[in-house]
């Protein structure tokens, strides 16, 4: 806004197309613009009324019991984030104290996960655990393919196995990187991959296994231990050497503080690679994620980049190149603030509500529980035989009260169990548990009134599975 001299004189302020209107009703008169560019600007704050209105129709992201990424942060960590938000993460000459935040956020994990040398330990932030799982996932088709060239050359295809419960980013991956899905499927009470089904499915063009710590399906633990066992006696059969990813989106965060004694990290030599979600249970909103390679060797030199036009060569192997380095920030903050024993506690917490609500549901009389929130907190049920409501019923109803629990159907060989899926992460406390169950109790016996499922009726069910 600027003083200006007119004519005769005079004195007028010129002011700046996006500074306001000179009518203060005009911005009411018209529809905005939805699809299309409007002819000009609005005022600030007509434009962040309209768009702060149109949010209002989202859930509340408290009682999202969905989905595992962090819904709460303490005020001077939003401060923080809002003070980097135009830090391009990638810009490490620019920014050098945040690349040193990343390197320590590194380190942290790397002496978490017990690498042989936290300090010496290769690893990078990324957008979330969906892109750290690409990168793990091309560093051990890029090791396969170097160790056999011929094999490659002649047109073997490289297969990755998994278990049918894994985040469809390994689907992707596998579609992205013309690497074959070799995917266990669920049977009978097993709902993940266990170690003799990853050896039936490997091979001679198996250029790893992944076990995931933390099933998005029911929060349970795959027997990472257990798989590199068998892994290990199938080498000593065949000689071939089949390395072992972790995907810790969830429980990456979680073992460490609460099953210390849960051997699944890189103190399995099998163990070649591990990622984790900052934005899960690593307590910072999205998106950041964590990628880390036990030594050099498990990350082939062809996957790192070396660009200079920022200012000085500087070696990147992340997918995306530029991305905010606020959430680093942030992932830095929470290290620093909680320490162990704050995750410790924070994490603690989270298991005893899972632990409480999963145990009262139980006892309401129409409900079996899978799992009991005992690993990552986070606990599938499904409704008993005898009554005359589903899943589907339920999370339709607790979606009135505001409740966002989903239902989902589990995949081959199991799409004949449909379950609800509760994810307490940090924020979800007792108090608001037992608002849950008040309600939950509250829309039973209009549920039992009636005649059958409501699908039966042709009412479309609903699905509603997050990861």
């Amino acid at each position: 806004m600027a003083l200006h001299k007119g004519a005769g004189d005079d004195r007028r302020l010129s002011i700046g197309p996006f500074t306001g209107i000179a009518d203060p009703l005009g911005a009411m008169q018209l529809a905005p613009p939805l699809h299309r560019l409007g002819p000009g600007p609005v005022a600030a704050d007509t434009a962040y009324q309209l768009v702060h209105d149109e949010l209002l129709l989202d859930g509340n992201a408290r009682l999202n019991l969905a989905t595992f990424v962090t819904t709460s942060m303490e005020a001077q960590a939003t401060r923080l984030m809002t003070e980097c938000l135009d830090k391009n993460m990638i810009d490490k000459d620019e920014y050098p104290q945040t690349a040193e935040l990343e390197r320590r956020c590194v380190s942290i994990l790397a002496d978490l996960w017990h690498a042989p040398d936290p300090d010496a330990a290769i690893g990078c932030s990324t957008t979330g655990s969906s892109e750290a799982c690409m990168l793990a996932g091309m560093a051990l088709k890029h090791r396969w393919t170097r160790r056999n060239p011929d094999r490659y050359r002649t047109g073997a295809r490289p297969n990755l196995v998994m278990g049918v419960n894994v985040q469809v980013c390994w689907e992707k991956f596998c579609t992205f990187w013309e690497v074959e899905p070799r995917t266990a499927p669920m049977s009978g009470e097993r709902f993940h991959l266990d170690a003799e089904q990853a050896v039936a499915l490997c091979d001679e063009n198996t250029i790893g296994v992944v076990g995931v710590l933390g099933s998005t399906f029911d929060g349970s633990y795959e027997p990472v231990a257990e798989i590199c066992a068998a892994l290990d006696a199938f080498q000593e059969r065949t000689g071939l050497d089949v390395p072992v990813h972790v995907d810790g989106a969830s429980g990456g965060m979680v073992a460490p503080f609460l099953d210390p004694a849960l051997v699944w990290d890189f103190r399995l030599p099998r163990v070649a690679s591990i990622n984790t979600s900052g934005h899960k249970y690593g307590l910072v909103y999205p998106g950041v994620g964590w990628a880390l390679w036990r030594d050099a060797e498990a990350l082939p030199e062809e996957l790192v980049f070396r660009v200079n036009y920022l200012g000085g060569e500087m070696p990147t192997f992340a997918l995306n190149f530029s991305r905010p380095g606020a959430q680093v920030a942030a992932q830095y903050y929470v290290f620093l603030r909680l320490g162990r024993e704050g995750f410790r506690a924070v994490q603690g917490a989270c298991r005893e509500v899972a632990g409480y609500l999963a145990g009262e549901i139980g006892k309401l009389g129409c409900f079996r529980l899978l799992t009991h929130g005992d690993q990552v907190p986070v606990f599938a049920f499904t409704t008993t035989g005898d009554v005359p409501f589903d899943v589907f019923d339920v999370s339709r109803r607790l979606r009135e009260r505001g409740w966002q629990v989903p239902a989902y159907t589990f995949p081959p060989h199991r799409e004949d169990l449909s379950v609800l899926r509760v994810v307490c992460r940090n924020g979800f406390s007792r108090d608001l548990a037992d608002l849950l169950l008040a309600d939950l109790g509250r829309l039973l016996p209009e549920l039992r009134r009636q005649p059958v499922p409501l699908k039966e009726l042709g009412v479309p069910a609903r699905s509603g599975f997050h990861h």
